[in-house]
């Protein structure tokens, strides 16, 4: 096809050369030049067309380009992937975050607010079968972190994921899966949020406080206020963060702490939360824009919310919160 297009070229270059010299042979005569001027006005349009197949089918040898790869998500729901742990940084005597190493360096977790991972690993049972040890965490990384996500792991002296986690070395893995909704938190929806967290239940608080005080984040008047329980002021988890929060936003983030042992110039509350704490800081039962979320140790799920149902489901709200007037409408339990 390209001879055709050089050999029809050729042809032009040949006429329109011709035609020229006609035209200057007969410039000094007198006379009517309309038949030249066709003959010209015929070998551009000629050109055209030749210049137009010859563009037409250099374009046509063109192969399109191959469409980009679909990324594979980090994470599966249905099946457990191996991630490796990247480093381990200690935050207090028991407690430390752990980072594991996303498949690529640019990765994003892409775990929604709120939810969780599930890990396990596996062990003997005591008849001798394969069995395995599960349990749920809930990721504290940033949403635009990339190529890593966190976890806050306590070591409990009664906690075998727990324990295992801690006895991990840097370049281990731990298998997980994921991730599992908990609470699809929408922007603009709530107005005040309350919430109750014990020890590592801040994880889920967490992921709800940077959500609403994101810089990108299109709520700007909902109000937050967190009543953080922890046995001594060491055990106060991201501590730092919360009180960043609470000077950056003042009129919308407040977070009030107790400790079952204070030091002597504590200056928050002492013990556990109580219907007074409840019912001086966190929204009222009957603002019909508010949620109350809470999180932690069962024995304390069981005194102010209720438990969970047998079946994970959230159950009847009952001690504290049902005896104030809250109910399963405005109560969430993690």
């Amino acid at each position: 096809m390209r001879f055709v297009s050089s050999s029809l070229l050729g042809s032009m270059r040949a006429a329109s050369k011709a035609n020229m010299q006609g035209v200057r042979t007969y410039a000094s005569q007198a006379g009517n030049n309309k038949g030249s001027n066709k003959f010209v006005l015929a070998t551009l349009a000629a050109a055209g067309a030749a210049g137009g197949i010859y563009y037409n089918q250099n374009q046509a040898s063109v192969a399109p380009a191959a469409p980009a790869a679909p990324v594979e998500p980090a994470f599966d729901g249905k099946q457990f992937k191996a991630f490796k742990l990247e480093k381990v940084e200690p935050i207090n005597h028991n407690t430390a975050v752990y980072r594991f190493s996303l498949p690529s360096e640019k990765q994003r977790a892409e775990l929604p607010v709120a939810s969780c991972l599930i890990t396990r690993y596996p062990i003997t049972k005591k008849d001798g079968s394969p069995g395995f040890i599960i349990r749920p965490y809930t990721p504290t990384s940033p949403e635009e972190a990339e190529g890593y996500f966190d976890l806050i792991v306590k070591e409990y002296a009664e906690g075998k994921m727990s324990k295992h986690i801690a006895n991990l070395k840097v370049g281990d893995t731990l298998e997980m899966k994921g991730p599992i909704p908990k609470y699809n938190w929408e922007e603009n929806k709530v107005e005040n949020v309350g919430m109750i967290a014990g020890g590592t239940g801040i994880t889920p608080m967490l992921q709800i406080i940077r959500k609403v005080f994101d810089k990108n984040s299109s709520d700007k008047t909902t109000k937050v206020t967190l009543v953080f329980a922890n046995q001594t002021e060491e055990d106060i988890l991201l501590k730092e963060e919360l009180d960043t929060y609470a000077k950056e936003h003042p009129d919308r983030f407040k977070v009030v702490y107790t400790l079952d042992r204070p030091p002597k110039d504590w200056q928050g509350l002492q013990g556990f939360v109580t219907a007074d704490a409840i019912k001086k800081y966190l929204p009222s039962p009957e603002d019909k824009n508010a949620k109350i979320f809470i999180c932690g140790p069962d024995p304390m799920l069981a005194s102010i919310s209720g438990p969970k149902a047998k079946d994970k489901s959230q159950g009847e709200v009952s001690g504290i919160l049902k005896e104030l007037g809250y109910n399963e409408g405005n109560v969430y339990k993690f």
